[in-house]
């Protein structure tokens, strides 16, 4: 696998005598991939059918003329002004009944059928235009959908939209009356149009009815994507993306990553550790300038299952962001960690945002590897130092996982629509799942949550998977490992109803959740050996087999055959314990490391990455602060 940098480009920000210029250098920094034009729809159509493509002619050409390869964006993010004009009611609402309003970016409402033929419009102009230039190698659709609270809207086009859906998921009121249980509080409809949006009640809505408009909304973002993969599709070859976002979970990424050829996401350390994670005091302090040392992993390995093994960095973080509560500067050496890491763990591309930084708008203080002035930002070394280690590293893909991890956006819609405790969230559970793995130095890959086939990976996690889907259930009974679910895995039907027989009511694990409860912050149930369970707790029942109790003497892990049910939240001591004693038992032999450092295999080479602000010694190497150290492994 070839693996190559990028770089972000804006040349309508620019003079364009400063194209060929920074084409030049961006060459001469051994960047090979250019994105543009995903925010440009208002200089590339200034009035309504008045088209100004000229000048994008033209910085393809002198982009492609200096070697590079131009990923070109669909501008469907940032509809201009006259297009408000034209569509006054295409404005998303929130859970509130307040527009969206112009004079940002997203602002628009997926459901609107106004905008989305406009939008097939401006994709048609383009993919006609472009579609077989030889300097556009790859298409982007939009940007960052789901970015800024973006994917549910409360407009009357979504209501409308959202009838229909129902209409034809349900065929009849009453089909749906019984799905969602409203014989409860007197909430029984006549007919679809007497369904208006959850929101704006009394107390909480009925879940049911939540859950169905969070499918509905994640299904609209998908057909939004798919209309313009469509028409992409009938004019180029070339591959097709979507820039995906750090802990994003309002729509299914798999879903749309089904119409796509790779998928990319967003990847900003620094912002993402202030602005996106629960951590306490001291570990911000710790990795201020370095950012979560498993964040970035674990959606590495999360769009690469997205993409289906294609995957990049659409846009790299290079120096200090704009976005974030605070923002501070990366330490040397990160920005060249932050690419390898990436590499190792799959990428085809790692590309930085941006070229050079804006001087004006709302991401004026966002850092670029150009300063302003076109002197060169503390990034563009780093940068420059990866695409010249590129040329002598080895080129291998990433090795499959050891151990998997099934991930389910639906999951997280369900714990959000009824948590039961405030800080029951999917990701973090998910994440918390992931962190210990890797502190075990395991190779993880992750799962969809329709994965049909579980026999590569020996060791199986499914945290907190409201619904096991029918492939997955038959997957779990023919495999011939070790599976461990919970806690909440399989708690609600899909219609968001408790099942009977009581959950998990998986064939062969005999064991019962008979009651559960959420414990608030300081407040935690001692596992017998060590740790203990937070935030949640399960009651279990059954003949299976007690693997651990809590220090009541209850059932807290319960075992039949290959199947175990973990009946709450471990803390990380719990999680190291329960993980250690699995990989024992699969044969897996597990290289813990150091806190503050991640490690991933290539098919050839093993990877470290030293997170940590002081210096570490890994399997007899001395790693400084933002240190990688690549090794061949022993061949097999």
């Amino acid at each position: 696998m070839k693996r190559t940098l990028g770089v972000c480009y804006y040349p309508e920000h620019w003079p364009e005598e400063l194209w060929s210029e920074d084409a030049r250098r961006m060459a001469e920094a051994g960047l090979t991939w250019v994105r543009i034009g995903e925010f440009a729809w208002s200089r590339l159509e200034p009035e309504p059918g008045r088209l100004d493509l000229a000048w994008l002619d033209r910085a393809i050409a002198v982009l492609g003329a200096a070697g590079l390869k131009v990923v070109l964006g669909t501008p469907t993010a940032t509809p201009p002004r006259w297009m408000l004009t034209r569509h006054p009611d295409m404005l998303a609402l929130d859970a509130e009944g307040r527009p969206r309003g112009f004079g940002s970016r997203r602002h628009y409402c997926f459901s609107h059928r106004g905008y989305r033929a406009d939008c097939a419009r401006i994709v048609t102009i383009l993919a006609e235009r472009y579609g077989r230039n030889p300097h556009v190698a790859a298409w982007q659709t939009d940007n960052e959908y789901g970015c800024h609270d973006t994917t549910r809207s409360h407009s009357p086009a979504a209501r409308a939209a959202f009838r229909d859906w129902l209409a034809q998921r349900y065929q009849s009121p009453q089909a749906l009356n019984r799905a969602w249980g409203n014989v409860f509080w007197s909430m029984e409809v006549g007919g679809f149009d007497e369904i208006d949006l959850p929101h704006l009640t009394v107390t909480e809505p009925n879940p049911a009815h939540v859950m169905d408009f969070r499918r509905f909304a994640s299904d609209e973002v998908a057909s939004f994507n798919r209309l313009q993969v469509e028409i992409l599709r009938r004019h180029t070859d070339a591959p097709i993306l979507h820039n995906y976002m750090g802990r994003i979970t309002d729509f299914d990424h798999f879903a749309v990553g089904a119409d796509l050829d790779i998928a990319s996401w967003d990847s900003y350390p620094l912002g993402f550790l202030s602005d996106r994670l629960e951590a306490g005091e001291a570990h911000r302090h710790r990795f201020l300038r370095q950012g979560d040392p498993d964040f970035q992993a674990f959606h590495h390995d999360l769009y690469r299952a997205v993409g289906r093994g294609r995957w990049w960095v659409m846009e790299q973080q290079p120096g200090p962001v704009n976005w974030a509560p605070w923002n501070p500067a990366p330490l040397p050496g990160m920005v060249r960690l932050w690419a390898w890491e990436a590499f190792a763990h799959g990428a085809e591309v790692v590309a930085f945002f941006r070229w050079r930084q804006a001087p004006f708008g709302q991401e004026a203080m966002h850092a670029g590897l150009l300063r302003p002035d076109s002197a060169p930002a503390p990034g563009l070394a780093e940068a420059a130092q990866v695409a010249r280690e590129l040329t002598e590293a080895p080129e291998a893909g990433c090795a499959p996982g050891e151990v998997a991890l099934v991930f389910d956006y639906a999951s997280a819609w369900a714990w959000q629509t009824q948590p039961q405790g405030r800080d029951f969230d999917y990701f973090r559970l998910c994440f918390a799942v992931y962190r210990a793995l890797r502190r075990l130095g395991l190779n993880i890959d992750i799962l969809p949550p329709d994965t049909g086939d579980l026999a590569p990976w020996r060791l199986v996690l499914v945290p907190g998977v409201a619904t096991l889907s029918a492939p997955l259930l038959e997957a779990i009974a023919r495999h011939r490992g070790r599976v461990i679910l919970g806690p909440r895995s399989n708690s609600k039907t899909a219609m968001f109803a408790t099942p009977v027989p009581l959950p998990p009511a998986l064939p062969g694990l005999h064991c019962t959740v008979a009651r559960v409860e959420s414990l608030p912050p300081g407040i935690s149930v001692p596992l017998e050996g060590g740790g203990a369970f937070r935030h949640w707790r399960e009651v279990l029942e059954g003949s299976a087999e007690t693997v651990i109790r809590d220090a009541d003497g209850g059932a807290a892990l319960m075992r039949s055959g290959g199947l175990d049910y973990l009946g709450g939240w471990p803390d990380a001591s719990a999680l190291a314990q329960i993980l250690t004693a699995a990989c024992a038992e699969q044969g897996l032999a597990p290289r813990p490391l150091p806190e503050g450092v991640g490690a991933r295999d290539t098919a050839t080479h093993r990877f470290v990455f030293n997170y940590r602000p002081d210096t570490v010694e890994v399997d007899g190497v001395t790693l400084p602060p933002a240190g990688v150290h690549w090794r061949a492994l022993p061949r097999s």
